[in-house]
């Protein structure tokens, strides 16, 4: 088809429907949430089916959710010791847009695309954010209509304020109300502010992360991009090779996490002595006493290690699950204070820091099952749910949601984890495995 083009109107602040009586007070962020601060994560919502009067719907959904979201729509404050969220209710950005084409074509050109070609399609469809800064709002909205009647809902969020699971639970709540509900299903829970007699949100006590965590993210934190820079590769995994892997009794993500651990290190390692790392985000809060409604950020680090060599050529691909699997048991083991086990487990991750680079270690995040794909704006589920990946530092992979426009059984991946001349490679390894 001829060029898409995004037609956009001009952006609006969207501040919360009913005033929030602690306008004013500090939004206290965890250790965690200012590891995060700043940086732009976004999702991408397609929905081929019409929402009545999508702009203003969900606009007015998502002006009642910030009254039960409210430090969402304050703004950052305070210096390196007392940074915090000034709870003023300022707003967050909003816009609506029309493309001219329709939500198969862009999805078949997103498909078709590869490397970085397929970020200037994504890029019409949300706001453009290298990183935030104190003075911007937390959130940016972007509603885009299409001439079959559909809508693309772009979300951009500093995660500093949510991880995914709370942004999940953030839009499903803009959905709940868009569509006539009083109030959201879920009482959103965030950590305290200076003055929690607010009515419309419960609070918890500080999350503190633990040693296990702040010493993996110092690892991520270390590693550095090929001089080239990393490409972004739309990938899917065949579901015969996910079940196949399956029947030999894994999880789904244990499955596709070994697919692409094995075949990112067979292209990119440089010596097969040298340990790989594989990095993976876990849902913590059962382990520090909290339950879904909270939605700062609070997820465990659990890193996969074994010699390259091995991941990449050693035994079956079930050994390679094997050593993710024995990853995801420790993470009970992280939120201990004491014991040998903790102990053994620091002191191997220490000896890890300055062994981390490209060729060796990449991360993986799943956003299947957390709630993405249960947003509602009244016609129903979305039929894609794509993430928008920005200029990360270090090499990662995000498993999409399993949605209603997804091949059954196969699995969508954004992979941002190799470097231009290593895509072609990475996708033929994973069509030959």
């Amino acid at each position: 088809m001829s060029t898409i083009v995004v037609s956009k109107s001009p952006s609006v602040v969207v501040r919360p429907s009913e005033t929030v009586t602690t306008a004013g007070k500090k939004g206290i962020l965890s250790p965690a949430d200012k590891a995060l601060i700043t940086l732009p994560s976004t999702v991408l919502y397609a929905f081929e089916q019409p929402i009545h009067e999508p702009v203003e719907s969900i606009r007015r959904g998502l002006s009642q959710a910030l009254v039960h979201y409210y430090p969402m729509a304050g703004r950052l404050a305070g210096g390196d010791e007392d940074l915090h969220i000034d709870c003023n209710g300022e707003g967050v950005a909003f816009t609506g847009a029309s493309a001219n084409c329709t939500i198969k074509e862009l999805m078949s050109a997103v498909d078709e695309s590869q490397q970085k070609s397929m970020m200037p399609l994504l890029e019409k469809l949300v706001y453009s954010m290298e990183r935030f800064t104190r003075a911007d709002p937390f959130v940016l909205m972007q509603v885009t209509t299409f001439r079959c009647g559909g809508s693309i809902v772009g979300v951009t969020w500093d995660h500093g304020v949510a991880d995914g699971f709370g942004i999940a639970r953030f839009m499903q709540a803009v959905g709940e109300l868009a569509r006539g509900s009083p109030t959201p299903s879920v009482v959103p829970v965030w950590c305290k502010c200076n003055d929690d007699q607010h009515h419309q949100q419960k609070s918890v006590s500080v999350p503190v992360l633990p040693p296990y965590t702040v010493a993996a993210l110092q690892v991520v934190s270390e590693m550095l991009p090929p001089a080239s820079g990393l490409g972004i590769t739309n990938i899917t995994i065949p579901a015969s090779l996910i079940n196949r892997i399956r029947r030999g009794g894994c999880s789904h993500f244990e499955a596709v996490a070994a697919v692409l651990w094995r075949c990112r290190t067979r292209i990119v390692m440089s010596d097969p002595e040298t340990p790989a790392l594989l990095m993976f985000t876990a849902n913590a809060r059962k382990y520090m006493g909290l339950d879904e409604s909270y939605y700062g950020n609070c997820v465990a680090l659990p890193i996969a290690v074994e010699k390259c060599g091995v991941v990449a050529h050693g035994g079956d691909i079930m050994d390679v699950v094997a050593i993710i699997r024995r990853a995801k048991e420790q993470v009970p083991e992280h939120f201990k204070e004491n014991g040998d086990v903790v102990a053994g487990m620091l002191q191997a991750i220490g000896d890890l820091r300055g062994q981390v680079g490209y060729h060796n270690a990449f991360g993986i995040t799943s956003w299947r099952n957390i709630g993405f794909e249960d947003v509602d704006f009244g016609c129903g589920t979305p039929s894609w749910v794509l993430p928008y990946v920005h200029n990360l530092s270090s090499p990662i992979c995000v498993v999409c949601p399993q949605t209603r426009g997804d091949q059954q059984g196969a699995c969508r991946v954004i992979s941002y984890c190799v470097a231009p001349q290593h895509a072609d490679a990475f996708h033929q390894e994973i069509a030959t495995l």
